[in-house]
This record gives C-alpha cells, structure tokens and sequence, in this order.
C-alpha cells in the first residue's frame, strides 16, 4: 500500500472516531431541514452570473434554540460578524473578540472531539500535550492575522476564511464553508442559494446527506460551487481540518477519506503557520456517485 494510501486509512480511522465522538452534530429532519431543490448549472470563474435553480432557500428550518443552548455553537456564532469581508481591508481585533477567540477554544476544547483529536495530535509528535499551549497552536493556526492581499494591512485568517467568508476585490466570494453562517447569511437575505452540485449524469445528493457541494450568491457575488459540512458542530470542523494541516507541511494537501457514509476529498491549504483554506469536497454517499 502506498504511503498516501495508508495515511489516508490511518486518518478515515481518527476521523471516523471524532464522527462518533459528535455529540453536537444536529439531526437532518429534526433539528433542521433543508431543500435541495435544483441541480445548479456551470458559471465561470469571475462570472457573477448563474441560474437559480432554487427558487426556495437551503434551509427550510433550523432549531435556532437548540444551536444557542449548545456552548460551541453560541460562541462560534458570536464570532461570525467580527470580520470585515473585503481582503486588503485589514482587520482590526478588538480586546472583547480576542476574548471571544478564546472563548471560542476554551469551549470547544471541553470537547469529546477536540480532547481525542488533541490526543492524536500528541501522538503524532504534532502537537505540544500541555492543553494550554495546545490552544496557543490552535489559535495560531485559525486566528493569526496575515495578508491575504500583498496591497493591504493584516486582513485575513484562517477562521474568517473557511467559516465566515471573505470577498476579494469586490467581485469574487472566497471560503464561506460553514452550515451556520450560511443558515444564517441566508435568513437575513445575504446568501441567495442556487443549487445542489453533481457532476452531469450522477446521483442527486440527500437532504440527509452531511456533505454537499452547493452554488450560492453572497453580497450579489456567486460562488460557482462551494463544499460544505451540514449539520456538523465546529469542533468536528476545527478538528478535522488542524489534523490534515499539521500532518504535512506543503503548500496544499488533499487526502481522500471515507467518513461515516460520505467518501470525501478534505483539501486544506496553508498560509505559513495558519490554515489558507479548508474544505469537503463530496465524491459520493452511501456509495452513490455523485
């Protein structure tokens, strides 16, 4: 067996482990509901044109209630509207968001997940076993402010990045990989969903399914198409992705794996010492091809 071959066994393993260890996954059909609706059809890169073939949102219902009660979740949503979207605006981080940050890592540290993938982490000579310079390595990792844009101050991080979105030059959406805040950009008309993608001639994806690739319209910019968790809590994400970016150090990595059902490509893509980029990539589900 290649050696890609077997690092990707050895990480469908841990990732299966952190699947079973998500107590805070929401249930589809109970806790949330979404409407798949149409096939999305093909936009360029740059074009900010595409067909709606979802004339309904993605999210039919979520249980607003639920997600609040969950400690996770409250402090990642109130991490959400702490970025400026536009690259080459820097950033600036108030004293209460670098508390929020923190928060944020204290909680999400108190997780079952997050303890195992810290444990794997230690195992692997990656990762310091002191908890508290763990957390230092986490926040370096998702929090540290760098350039995006060469032309700006400091106007990105990895957490903007992947879970909260940014825009580049007006005129294209980068990252926004992250159920909550699409279900939320979504409520308040911010995100125009367009559609499900699959590739011509293959399976339609489930409303079930934890994983899709989606087109969307975000401040009247379009993503072609986005890979995303659904359901999931952000500590299944966190942990998922600083494992695949600290196993490697190059520029990107992508290892294909099968978690639960869903056979996924997770592609990260490093920016010095943080995360540049992460996400799923759905290649098929209960072995449909999608």
């Amino acid at each position: 067996m290649a050696r890609g071959q077997q690092a990707s066994q050895e990480l469908t393993e841990v990732f299966n482990q952190l699947w079973r260890l998500d107590t805070n996954r929401l249930r589809p059909g109970t806790d949330y509901i979404i409407s798949l609706q149409g096939r999305a059809g093909y936009v360029a890169q740059g074009s900010n044109y595409a067909r709606d073939r979802a004339r309904a949102p993605l999210f039919t219902y979520v249980n607003e209630d639920k997600l609040k009660s969950i400690d996770t979740y409250a402090h990642f949503i109130n991490l959400l509207d702490n970025y400026e979207a536009s690259t080459g605006v820097s950033e600036t981080v108030t004293t209460e968001e670098l508390q929020e940050n923190r928060l944020f890592i204290d909680s999400i540290m108190e997780t079952d997940v997050m303890k195992c993938a810290h444990k794997y982490l230690v195992r692997k000579g990656q990762s310091p076993s002191d908890t508290a310079q763990f957390k230092r390595q986490l926040y370096d990792i998702w929090f540290r402010l760098y350039h995006r844009d060469r032309n700006g101050g400091e106007d990105s991080c990895g957490f903007e990045h992947v879970f909260v979105g940014e825009t580049k030059y007006g005129q294209e959406v980068m990252g926004l990989h992250n159920w909550v805040q699409f279900y939320l950009q979504e409520k308040h008309d911010h995100v125009d969903y367009k559609g499900y993608k699959a590739r011509a001639n293959k399976d339609t994806p489930d409303e079930d399914d934890h994983v899709l690739n989606l087109q969307f319209s975000w401040k009247g910019l379009v993503k072609p198409v986005g890979g995303s968790f659904i359901g999931v809590s952000p500590e299944f994400e966190v942990a998922l992705f600083t494992i695949i970016f600290l196993m490697e150090t190059d520029k990107m990595t992508s290892v294909v794996v099968k978690v639960d059902e869903y056979v996924l490509e997770l592609v990260v893509y490093r920016h010095g010492r943080s995360i540049g980029t992460s996400y799923p990539k759905l290649l098929s589900s209960n072995n449909r091809d999608l």
